[in-house]
């Protein structure tokens, strides 16, 4: 089990980063509260991590925090729930609100989370209200500053890598943008706003 990475960061996105060490690049896939946590290319970073083995791939999974990986192996222990949909579920909610709601038993708040809907959400209270502790989870976000057409860009790709279609996620960055109404965003304000556009269609 690889416990967590230290190295250099090499290369960005809100759903993966290439981390070198010693010169062997690992490619990490992260959620997006992770991301946002994330310095520039080139510094040093180390990120906890949760190795998932299938019969046809190896996919290594990074986190900022202990608290985001507890709650990713939370959602994998869950019937339905793959590494991709609890990588989803982190991207488009703090793990914070995730555990309240969870904890309180409210299963209507976690059906806005892109990805979840009633059934799940209903399982996601069942299954982990007793294991959850009343700690909260924080996590501290830092914005990222890049141009507007690479931000459209990025965000349609990490929602790509969340299941999306091009088409669902190109409709839902437009009815972001139409939001934020030509407002200046960073990446992670214009994800967040499309991943809960997207719910509103999908789920």
């Amino acid at each position: 089990m690889i416990a967590h990475i230290t190295g250099t960061l090499q290369r960005t996105s809100p759903t993966a980063v290439v981390i070198d060490v010693q010169g062997v690049g690992y490619n990490v896939l992260i959620p997006l509260s992770t991301f946002e946590t994330l310095g520039a290319s080139g510094s040093s970073v180390t990120l906890l991590t949760h190795l998932h083995v299938r019969e046809d791939a190896m996919m290594l999974f990074g986190f900022a925090t202990d608290a985001e990986r507890i709650m990713f192996r939370l959602l994998l222990s869950i019937s339905g729930i793959g590494p991709k949909i609890a990588l989803g579920i982190l991207s488009g909610i703090q793990s914070a609100d995730l555990q309240r709601y969870i904890v309180q038993g409210n299963a209507a708040a976690l059906t806005a989370i892109p990805g979840v809907g009633r059934k799940t959400a209903e399982r996601l209270v069942l299954e982990l209200r007793d294991k959850i502790g009343k700690n909260e989870i924080s996590a501290t976000g830092v914005d990222r500053q890049a141009g507007t057409s690479d931000i459209r860009n990025e965000a349609l790709s990490a929602m790509i890598s969340l299941g999306f279609s091009r088409a669902t996620g190109e409709s839902a960055i437009r009815s972001a943008l139409a939001e934020l109404s030509g407002k200046q965003y960073t990446i992670q304000e214009l994800l967040k706003l499309a991943l809960r556009s997207a719910s509103r269609k999908d789920v």
